[in-house]
C-alpha cells in the first residue's frame, strides 16, 4: 500500500495542519485527532491575522465568509479562503488557504488543503483533500458503510483494516472528481487522477490515472 502513504499523496507544505500528520504512516490515522489539533493550533494563531469567533472557531481576516454560512467549531478557516452562501461546517474542519467551500456544501471532520475546491452541493466527511483537489458539483464522500461495519482499505488482494467506522475518502494532490460521483468509505485516490462524472468509486485508485469505471482505469499519457 505504498501509494497510500502520506508522503505519496500530499505535499504537507500546502496545509496549516502539517504537524497533524507527524508520526503517522497513512492519512486516515489522523482522523480521530483533527478536533484536538484544531483547538491546540487555534490558540497559537496570530490575532493580527485571525479572528476568534466563539470558543473554538478561528477565521482568517482575509477570508471571505458569507453571512448565511454556518460555522461550528472546532474550525480554522485559513487566509484568502472563501466560504459561500449556506455552507454548513459542522465542526472539526480545517479549510486551507485559498480554498473554496461552496453553496450548500457540508464539511465534518476534514482537512482541506490549500486551494481545494468543494464549491457546489458537496458532502465531505471524515476525509482529507489534498492540494488543489476539486470535487465537481454534487460529488460526495460516503463515510459510513451501509452495514455499519469497520472500514478497510482495499487494493486488489491487499487489505488494511483501519479500525474506523467513519472514513470517507483520501484525495491526493490535484485530484479531479467529476460531478455527482460517490466516493465510498475507504476510498483513496492518488495524485493527479481524474474521476469521471457519475462514478461510484471504491478502494485505491492509482496516481496519474483516469477512472472511467471499476473495470476501465487508464493511465494518463
Amino acid at each position: 500500500m505504498e501509494q497510500c502513504l502520506i508522503q505519496n499523496l500530499y505535499d504537507l507544505n500546502q496545509t496549516i495542519a502539517a504537524e497533524l500528520f507527524a508520526g503517522a504512516d497513512y492519512p486516515w490515522e489522523v482522523l480521530g485527532k483533527i478536533s484536538d489539533f484544531i483547538v491546540n493550533l487555534g490558540n497559537t494563531l496570530d490575532s493580527a491575522k485571525y479572528e476568534k469567533r466563539g470558543e473554538t472557531v478561528w477565521v482568517a481576516k482575509s477570508a471571505k465568509v458569507a453571512p448565511t454560512a454556518c460555522l461550528n467549531g472546532p474550525l480554522i478557516i485559513d487566509e484568502e479562503a472563501e466560504v459561500r452562501h449556506c455552507a454548513f461546517i459542522r465542526g472539526s474542519a480545517i479549510v486551507g488557504k485559498g480554498a473554496v467551500v461552496g453553496n450548500s456544501t457540508e464539511l465534518k471532520n476534514v482537512v482541506i488543503f490549500n486551494s481545494v475546491q468543494v464549491p457546489h452541493y458537496n458532502y465531505v466527511g471524515d476525509s482529507i483533500l489534498g492540494y488543489k483537489s476539486h470535487m465537481g458539483a454534487g460529488s460526495i464522500t460516503s463515510n459510513v458503510k451501509s452495514d455499519k461495519t469497520l472500514v478497510a482499505v482495499k487494493n486488489g488482494s491487499e487489505v488494511i483494516e483501519t479500525g474506523l467506522k467513519k472514513f470517507g475518502a483520501m484525495l491526493g494532490d490535484y485530484v479531479e472528481v467529476g460531478c455527482n460521483s460517490v466516493l465510498n468509505p475507504g476510498t483513496v485516490i492518488g495524485r493527479h487522477t481524474n474521476i469521471y462524472p457519475l462514478s461510484m468509486v471504491r478502494g485505491v485508485v492509482a496516481p496519474d490515472s483516469i477512472y472511467k469505471n471499476k473495470n476501465e482505469i487508464a493511465a494518463k499519457k
